[in-house]
């Protein structure tokens, strides 16, 4: 066997375990959107019932402004999470790459015709 040969069960060993860790990252993540969807269902629902209620006391007040701030926390948390800049990484560098190979490609066409 070659070097070659004997780096590519490594090399698929390697990119399984990323797989594999990716896709264990994106089921907790789901699992947290689920709870913190229904977190903020309860949340809304609670703010509800304390506008309906008729007697706006101090402490429902207080209760209802409590309520609204941790709701907009956990839409921010949702809406945050929901990208990283992690999983930008790889289709920015291939940006990179074959942006700047067709500026090379263009300059060279320009020189080329000019």
């Amino acid at each position: 066997m070659t070097n070659l040969e004997e780096n590519q069960p490594s090399e698929f060993e390697q990119e399984l375990e990323e797989l594999e860790t990716s896709l264990r990252f994106l089921k907790e993540r789901y699992a947290q959107v689920q709870k913190d969807q229904q977190q903020k269902a309860q949340w809304q629902q609670e703010i509800k019932n304390l506008k309906q209620n008729k007697n706006k006391t101090p402490e429902i007040k207080a209760e209802l402004n409590r309520i609204e701030k941790e709701l907009e926390v956990l839409e921010i948390n949702l809406e945050s999470q929901l990208f990283s800049w992690k999983s930008l990484n790889r289709p920015f560098w291939q940006a990179v790459r074959f942006g700047g190979l067709g500026v090379i490609i263009g300059w060279m066409l320009k020189s080329s015709v000019g």
